[in-house]
């Protein structure tokens, strides 16, 4: 067959398996919804509170942009396709949603592996802390995470759009993936295959070791600690966000350096919505709720307090 990757259509397959999309559409929608709502009143009330002007904070800050960025590039057109059952996506479409997403999750990743080098000095070095986490080295943290992540989504876009599409053009995914698109390439699969090895393992491999490495010190740090309530609080704090870090790279390691496998795609589906959905969802609940800081902003930002 001709080839026919200038000019052609995708068709995303979004759980394909499942007949009736009308619960699936009103539990992202109200993933979708509690996204922006909390991201955005995160983002708010860390700008407007002038107690929350530290290195912590403002990676948090930019944590919740990248979260309400990268689940609109994806859910909105899920969404979609679950009300309207339109699946087609158009080739430029489904790139420009390849390189967004690419190029944030990167960014999350690495503004995550920032923030756990945050606590880590705030934790184990205190007396160096306002030393080494000056506003010059955050900012610099921070647009490293942003120049990386971006520069990386060229890279891998530029690459993948040079595969071949002469067969079928249906995605059997939530959104244009890479490792989708190598399924239904005609050719030149294998390299891009052992490029996504290795993006998934510098990319997302290494700083994952290198979270557990300063989580690991914290840790021990809060194992000395005399206190049993600050040991407590700091372990039940410690908890969660390994929890979510967890579940974020999990299902991430889980889903591009498993090799592709038909039986497969149906359990990538599950795996993408915790990514997609779960973990930019509970992100902000997670730092907030468990954050007294946070919890006396969001109460002074929504509600009039009284002066006395």
């Amino acid at each position: 067959m001709d080839n026919q990757t200038n000019g052609t259509d995708f068709y995303i397959m979004a759980f394909t398996f499942i007949k009736d999309k009308s619960l699936l559409c009103i539990l992202f929608s109200l993933f979708y919804s509690i996204c922006l709502l909390w991201n955005i009143l995160m983002i708010v009330v860390i700008n407007m509170d002038r107690q929350l002007q530290t290195p912590m904070y403002f990676f948090l800050s930019n944590l919740s942009f990248v979260d309400l960025s990268y689940i609109s590039v994806t859910i909105p057109k899920l969404m979609d396709i679950f009300i309207t059952g339109n699946m087609r996506i158009s080739f430029i479409g489904c790139f420009v949603q390849l390189y967004f997403f690419a190029a944030l999750v990167i960014t999350e990743i690495l503004l995550l592996t920032a923030m756990a080098y945050d606590r880590f000095v705030a934790i184990c070095k205190p007396l160096h802390y306002m030393l080494i986490m000056k506003k010059v080295n955050c900012v610099l943290l921070v647009a490293g995470s942003w120049i990386c992540g971006y520069g990386n989504s060229i890279f891998s876009t530029t690459f993948a759009s040079y595969l071949s599409f002469c067969g079928s053009k249906h995605v059997n995914y939530l959104f244009c993936d890479i490792k989708v698109l190598t399924k239904i390439s005609c050719g030149g699969t294998k390299e891009l295959q052992t490029m996504i090895y290795i993006e998934a393992l510098i990319m997302g491999l290494c700083p994952f070791l290198l979270i557990i490495v300063s989580y690991s010190k914290i840790v021990a740090k809060i194992l000395a600690m005399h206190s049993v309530g600050n040991r407590q609080n700091a372990f039940s704090t410690c908890t969660a966000h390994l929890g979510v870090l967890f579940m974020f790279y999990g299902t991430l390691l889980c889903i591009y350096m498993s090799p592709p496998s038909e039986n497969s795609e149906d359990l990538d589906h599950i795996f993408a919505v915790f990514y997609l959905a779960v973990t930019p969802t509970i992100n902000p609940l997670i730092y907030s709720l468990r954050n007294k800081d946070i919890m006396i902003a969001i109460k002074k930002t929504i509600i009039w307090i009284p002066r006395r």
